[in-house]
């Protein structure tokens, strides 16, 4: 080494050159190419061998019209579409080959060209962007989420409180619910294993399933909603199938909810003011409305004998100035013809004094009018569609919770990141793939609440964080995948700073 150091630069080229096999040529040609290469570090001397052919995938032209022509073939495309596409008369003269590519060949053209065979990534992005569901977390639950979050408990990831309302009758608590299912068989598939290990006869399929429903707040001891004396939990376990226990329906919801308020009132009573705010997804056994709920979707334009499909008369409406409005004539009704019949969407329309001089048909082709959301009186379906008491009315679940003097509200569709149960589910299904294949039932139950009762509470606390963080950047106008790139980089409080918020929106679309 100290021999090298010590000559100079021509020297060392003329070495390096007989240290090769050559000569002063070589040598100007290595001075020429590290010269070549400080310049410009892309630059690479290329080999001139006898015999040495550039790969047809190194060729830019070629690579672009193979691309070209798997868009033609939609997402589901193999290798071998591409060694037939090479055996076309027109490929093999443009390419200048004399025979097809093979199979192998076109899969490692594949991956020169970026592809990988695996399934598709999925994100948090996929329906965010849907027009009623961006209008509805904007005007309705961000808005009522950081209205309330005043009066919120706020803890760091050290689970320090950093925030409490001065009053603690105003304390609001938030309380989420979800369903989770876990399989007997959803073990840990990957180890090391020896080479003389043999083949072990597994189970076929992913086993009995074993559905849990819970609430859990980071608020509460232990996290999961548990009674005071922690003798009662809101924790379901439910066997799904037809022939086991059926189906969660949206009166196995109510029920399970029902327990959840009892329960959480033996931490605050009714009267200290505290009151818990209850979350749920958006989901249609959640979501569904009671049976005497307002609807205009099957009324009749006319007066007729009708009844809904529930077959209960719906509750009364609210005419404009405020009073109750029956949408039925009472059976005492001065004319008989009419006593106890449905008045029909054009009396109801115009006893709230909104029915046009020129008439309204019933609804447009199909309840497909032209402009929805511009339009508002194009029919009778869509006039009483966009009336008060018809566009908010309440789902029974939603109704339940109030009824009981507490807050509730829906999670936007498509917006998992933002119900932190979803990471405990998470976390106890890693644990729960730790153990081994259940022998019966009995014990799938015992290691699913072995794994739950296993998520601590300061998990909890920072998955409600990383929650709190995406309701931040989205409020702050950022998309999904930002507020995801967001809450990456910046996880040590539950909001964003501006100047990254401006960051993102600059480099990130």
């Amino acid at each position: 080494m100290t021999l090298v150091l010590e000559k100079n630069w021509t020297e060392a080229s003329e070495l390096a050159a007989i240290g090769a096999g050559g000569g002063q040529s070589l040598a100007r040609k290595l001075r020429g190419w590290v010269m070549a290469y400080l310049r410009d570090p892309a630059f690479l001397p290329k080999l001139r061998c006898k015999n040495v052919r550039t790969a047809l995938v190194e060729d830019e032209d070629i690579c672009q019209e193979i691309k070209l022509h798997l868009l033609t073939l939609g997402k589901y495309f193999t290798a071998m579409d591409i060694a037939k596409y090479s055996a076309r008369e027109d490929v093999m003269e443009r390419w200048g080959i004399a025979r097809p590519i093979s199979e192998r060949t076109a899969e490692r053209w594949l991956k020169k060209m970026d592809y990988r065979y695996r399934q598709e990534k999925k994100g948090y992005a996929d329906g965010h962007e849907r027009e009623d569901v961006v209008r509805y977390w904007q005007e309705v639950f961000l808005k009522e989420w950081f209205r309330l979050q005043e009066r919120m408990a706020v803890r760091d990831k050290s689970g320090c409180v950093v925030q409490t309302p001065t009053d603690p009758a105003l304390l609001v608590i938030p309380i989420t619910h979800d369903e989770s299912t876990f399989y007997a068989h959803d073990q840990r598939k990957r180890r090391w294993v020896h080479e003389s290990e043999g083949a072990v006869p597994v189970r076929k399929g992913e086993g009995a399933s074993l559905m849990v429903s819970d609430f859990c707040s980071p608020d509460l001891p232990g996290g999961w909603l548990r009674s005071k004396d922690r003798t009662r939990k809101a924790r379901v376990f439910f066997k799904a199938g037809k022939n086991r226990d059926g189906y969660f329906t949206n009166e196995d919801i109510l029920r399970t909810t029902q327990d959840a308020i009892d329960i959480f009132e033996t931490h605050y009573s009714p009267e200290s003011g505290v009151k818990a705010l209850f979350l749920f997804d958006n989901a249609k056994t959640h979501s569904k409305r009671a049976p005497d709920a307002l609807s205009a979707r099957k009324m009749p334009k006319s007066t007729r004998h009708w009844l809904p499909a529930s077959g209960v008369k719906m509750r009364d409406g609210v005419l404009p100035n405020g009073r109750p409005q029956s949408l039925w004539y009472p059976d005492n009704h001065p004319n008989p013809k009419k006593a106890g019949l449905f008045k029909g969407m054009e009396v109801i329309i115009w006893e709230r004094g909104l029915w046009p001089a020129g008439g309204l048909r019933a609804e447009c082709e199909g309840f497909k009018c032209p402009n929805p959301g511009v339009t508002k009186d194009c029919c009778c379906r869509r006039l009483l569609f966009h009336q008060p008491d018809f566009e908010n009315q309440k789902s029974m679940l939603q109704e339940l919770v109030e009824s009981r003097g507490h807050l509730f509200l829906f999670y936007p569709k498509f917006h998992c990141e933002l119900n932190f149960i979803e990471m405990c589910w998470g976390r106890a299904k890693y644990e729960y793939r730790m153990y081994g294949v259940p022998q019966g039932e009995d014990q799938q139950e015992e290691f699913v609440r072995k794994a739950l009762d296993s998520v601590p509470t300061l998990s909890m606390i920072c998955f409600a964080n990383r929650s709190a963080r995406f309701m931040d950047g989205y409020r702050q106008g950022l998309s999904g995948s930002q507020a995801a790139w967001a809450g990456r980089k910046y996880h040590g409080h539950r909001t964003i700073p501006p100047e990254l918020v401006a960051e993102i929106k600059a480099t990130i679309t």
